[in-house]
């Protein structure tokens, strides 16, 4: 295989009406698709390009774009179904980081937004090379490539010379330009999917002649069903079946249908797929499995080729309940109504499992998709589908595997503000991501397996994704978020008929990180003057077994209207008597709950059904079997709340960052270390100054003499300094034995010295001396590249306890104004950062600073495998960094954000 040229890997993306463009470097042997790009141009649009209407322009243009490699060059080519559509092409211009851009797209083939999706690329390749801003020129009436310049979120600035614009674009990664991004995906992506999960016709291609064979049972549900649309069978060697006339090739139906169900054996997918294309479908479900590689990366060649959206392979089903459509394609599995939830599940077993609970809770479907093996439509695909759609209120997934984890963070922050997105975390183990691997193998996406724990988490908590350890608790979570309105905190107050069945729920609580909090007197009384006589209303409220339904209604009415409590657990058990079976009070729990100012959740250890769903309309609210399942589900809602009460914040700007002087350094060191390596004390300095991360005072010394010197300059008014011996690929000196503390006078830095020439002589490059440092809180703050999800910035307990200790939290950056403040509030070690033992907090301002440079640093540096700040030395007056360690590989820039295909 060839290098990229440019190092640039081609790349499908979608194009605003939602076809599939090729974005790719242009080669040598291109000179004659872009000579007939040009020659096709008319004569006003030539003259928009080149400021006139000569065809020799165009000659020239191509020799230039198809020219020999040179420094600062890079064009782009934009193909739809193999057919040269546009051209983008940017040089530099200087040692300043200008380059100067050109833009050319097709004729008949404007307002698809094939210009803006090549600038896309362009800028994104620019920026990987260190170009800071692209200048173009334009003639002031091509308003529509003025509008494309304006519309990409970039901070442009126009200067007008009579009939010429000079356009000067910055290339900052800023938010508005991520969020432009984002928005032309999000539409481009709804408009490819709508021949999918929307499709007006559709054909099962495979319908074999035995009753029981995939095809004919995915056309079988199809029609009973009712689907909407227009529906076709084939089937080349019977002409009906299942009463309906099948056509012998796809080529032969009376249209191109929008949707092929490809129901076939492994070694003809390909080739079905093939003729879909060429008949025009727009998408495909293959309900095939087991593809070979080679065979997986023919279907997907194919479907990119022409432009399908693929679900699937291994796909066992689609359904959409619109009343327009009505699209089932299922092979077996119980069908819920329609209703607001809508699912995406990677496996077919958990569907089943899935809708099985719906079926059971009788909560209805938007929509559902069984992913498969997720060569093309994965679950960033669906949420933007259910975010759009105006019938989705409740999101379910199951994923094993995320090919773009940081763009499904962004999709997932933006659709979770709207509607509870859950999610079953599957692959929490390394049994588990093996399993998730092996059954992903024949996806071409740029990683399949599942990502690290401590990521993954990170994901979650960020995007305010509702993470669920199983089914079942999936289940349990939709029942009470679809039912019942969301707490306004952790404060439970739990109502029992039944003292031993409080005791368990109070527990369940406090062990779900919810509270039940002692009422208040005034409150106690009140709830004891509704009560039968023996009542106990302390929290938990036992309202005894002799509680009748207008006591106990009474009693929950009181307890909801209370500002002290967020939400109410009522646990009920059926009485001994047959007169007091609890019915009685199960009708209490449905009386009016809407009125009610807190949500109510049941717990009848009496029903037969994990979780079930009482009373109906506005009076539904879950009821379940175990107080444990009832307190994980309220403290998943409370979690939500809090994520929704909160800003979403945004990545602030920063002062003092060189990341010019940075990317040089990192380049140096690399041009030095092919293979990298961990920096020395010099070069880690060099590095976090740039970042504006601030480090104790310190000198490098490599002989004693050396090391007396620099220990006279930097001692305090103790007089007194630390020794670090220093050699590459020295990770751990307090495990080593590598440093000396409360050194006082010339002798001891001498004796210090030599001890460690006597142990380390054969390793050691040299030392660092420095002040004894102050009296602090010790803190450990870093980052690691997570291959899968990008940096991920680590934060807790530091110094020799941290390993031992592990009280350390992360979240991937780049991080908000928020996520530093979680990532400060998470540890255990929080409390004594807010001075809880007296001494007064610690600097909050400079502390957050600290991680959102190290947040910075990371993005700016993708060579950046890991770097640590350990101890970091927390005080009410400053924070500064006793240690550091930096290790760095070569690795080329990725864009996570740039807009392509699986």
């Amino acid at each position: 295989m060839t290098e990229p040229r440019h190092g640039i890997q081609p790349a499908h993306a979608l194009l605003a009406d939602g076809t599939t463009a090729l974005i790719r470097p242009v080669a040598a042997g291109d000179h004659e698709r872009i000579l007939r790009l040009y020659e096709r141009m008319s004569p006003q649009n030539l003259r928009l390009r080149f400021f006139g209407p000569s065809r020799d322009s165009g000659r020239a243009a191509a020799d230039r774009a198809c020219a020999a490699d040179r420094p600062g060059h890079v064009a782009l080519l934009a193909e739809i179904r193999g057919e040269t559509a546009g051209l983008a092409e940017y040089e530099r211009t200087g040692p300043s980081g200008t380059a100067e851009i050109a833009l050319a797209v097709g004729d008949g083939l404007h307002h698809r937004g094939i210009g803006t999706l090549l600038l896309e690329h362009l800028v994104s390749a620019a920026r990987a090379e260190g170009v800071t801003a692209f200048t173009a020129d334009a003639l002031a009436d091509n308003h529509e490539v003025l509008k494309v310049f304006a519309d990409l979120g970039l901070r442009t600035v126009r200067r007008y010379d009579g009939p010429q614009v000079r356009c000067l674009v910055a290339l900052d990664p800023s938010e508005p330009y991520l969020a432009a991004v984002e928005e032309r995906g999000r539409t481009a992506d709804l408009h490819s999917l709508r021949p999918l999960l929307r499709p007006r016709s559709l054909v099962v291609v495979g319908v074999g002649r035995a009753p029981e064979s995939a095809g004919r049972t995915v056309l079988r549900d199809v029609r009973s069903h009712g689907y909407g649309g227009r529906l076709y069978a084939v089937n080349p060697q019977a002409p009906w079946v299942e009463g309906m006339h099948a056509h012998p090739s796809v080529a032969d139906l009376p249209e191109p249908p929008d949707l092929a169900v490809l129901a076939v054996p492994a070694p003809d997918v390909a080739a079905a797929a093939e003729e879909c294309g060429k008949t025009g479908v727009r998408a495909l479900l293959v309900t095939t499995g087991l593809l070979d590689p080679q065979q997986a990366r023919t279907l997907v060649t194919v479907c990119r080729t022409y432009g399908m959206r693929l679900l699937g392979p291994d796909c066992p089903g689609l359904v959409n309940t619109e009343s327009a459509v009505r699209l089932d394609t299922v092979l077996a599995a119980p069908r819920p109504g329609p209703g607001p939830v809508g699912v995406g599940v990677q496996s077919g077993g958990v569907g089943t499992a899935v809708l099985e609970g719906l079926t059971r809770l009788g909560i209805g479907i938007s929509s559902y998709a069984a992913l498969g093996d997720k060569y093309d439509v994965s679950g960033n695909d669906l949420l933007q589908w259910w975010e759009s759609d105006k019938r989705t209120e409740v999101a379910l997934l199951h994923l094993e595997s995320y090919g773009n984890p940081r763009a499904f963070s962004r999709t997932t922050r933006r659709v979770a503000r709207r509607i509870p997105v859950l999610i079953v975390d599957a692959g929490r183990t390394e049994a588990g991501q093996r399993m998730a691997h092996h059954t992903s193998t024949g996806t071409t996406g740029p990683t399949v397996t599942a990502a690290s724990a401590p990521a993954r988490r990170a994901l979650f908590l960020q995007a305010g994704i509702t993470a669920t350890r199983s089914v079942p608790e999936l289940l349990e979570a939709a029942a009470l978020l679809h039912t019942r309105p969301l707490p306004g905190g952790r404060r439970m107050a739990v109502v029992t008929n039944a003292r031993g069945a409080g005791v368990l729920a109070a527990d369940a609580c406090s062990e779900a990180g919810l509270t039940v909090p002692p009422l208040d007197p005034g409150l106690i009384d009140g709830l004891l003057a509704l009560l039968p006589a023996g009542a106990s209303a302390q929290n938990p409220v036992d309202v005894t077994a002799a509680a009748t339904e207008e006591q106990l209604r009474a009693c929950l009415d009181r307890l909801a209207a209370h500002d002290g409590v967020d939400a109410l657990l009522v646990a009920l058990v059926p009485a001994p008597s047959a007169m007091a079976s609890g019915d009685h009070l199960t009708r209490a729990l449905t009386h009016a709950p809407g009125r009610r100012a807190r949500p109510l959740t049941a717990v009848l250890p009496a029903q037969g059904a994990s979780v079930r769903v009482l009373g109906t309309g506005g009076a539904r609210l879950p009821a379940y079997a175990d107080p444990q399942a009832a307190a994980r589900a309220l403290a998943h809602a409370a979690a939500r709340s809090a994520w929704l009460a909160r800003p979403p914040g945004s990545v602030p700007g920063l002062d003092g960052i060189d990341t010019a002087r940075a990317a040089q350094a990192v380049e140096a060191f690399l041009a030095v270390h092919e293979d990298g390596g961990w920096l020395d004390p010099r070069a880690c300095a060099e590095l976090l100054d740039c970042y504006g991360i601030t480090q104790l005072p310190w000198a490098w010394a490599e002989t004693e003499q050396d090391a007396v010197l620099a220990a006279d300059r930097l001692r305090g008014p103790d007089g007194r300094v630390v020794v670090k011996a220093s050699w590459p690929g020295l990770l751990h000196k307090h495990q080593q034995h590598a440093v000396h503390l409360d050194l006082q006078g010339d002798s001891q830095v001498r004796a210090a010295f030599r001890d460690f020439e006597t142990r380390f002589g054969h390793l050691m490059t040299g030392v660092v001396v420095q002040p004894l440092a102050e009296r602090g809180i010790e803190l450990c703050a870093g980052v690691v590249q997570d291959d899968l999800f990008g940096p991920l910035v680590r934060f807790g307990l530091g110094g020799t306890a941290s390993e031992v200790l592990a009280d350390r939290a992360a979240r991937l950056a780049p991080l908000t104004t928020g996520d530093v403040h979680d990532l400060i509030t998470a540890p255990r070690c929080a409390p004594l950062l807010f001075g809880a033992t007296g001494d007064g907090p610690v600097d909050l301002d400079g502390l957050e600073q600290l991680l959102l440079r190290l947040s910075r640093m990371a993005e700016d540096l993708p060579q950046l495998c890991e770097a640590e700040l350990d101890p970091v030395l927390a005080r009410p007056d400053g924070v500064i960094a006793l240690d550091a360690r930096v290790r760095l590989a070569p690795r080329r820039p990725h864009d996570p954000y740039l807009r392509r295909l699986r």
